[in-house]
């Protein structure tokens, strides 16, 4: 089970990165695992939910972030992060 939430989390800060531009705002709490909902759709062929693409745009400001954490850089480089990113119309962020 620990694995699943450590594998989904990971899966979710990968497809945050992909959201493009990074705006700290003080009100967002930067935290990886917010992006679970888009661990399937990074994952798998998936189509990411109203819920992921609300996510990712939330944690924007984090991305960069968790870009540069060596944990997460395979999984928000990966083919599937950017698929989302495109279909969440986000676009991939540059750090």
């Amino acid at each position: 089970m620990k694995t699943k939430v450590a594998y989904l989390a990971v899966c979710a800060a990968v497809l945050a990165l992909l959201l493009g531009r990074v705006e700290v705002t003080s009100a967002v709490t930067c935290n990886p695992l917010q992006l679970s909902p888009c661990a399937s759709a990074i994952a798998s062929s998936a189509t990411p939910s109203r819920l992921c693409c609300a996510k990712i745009k939330e944690q924007r400001p984090c991305l960069c972030q968790y870009m540069k954490n060596p944990n997460l850089q395979k999984f928000i480089k990966s083919p599937g992060a950017k698929k989302v990113s495109k279909i969440c119309r986000t676009p991939f962020p540059r750090c």
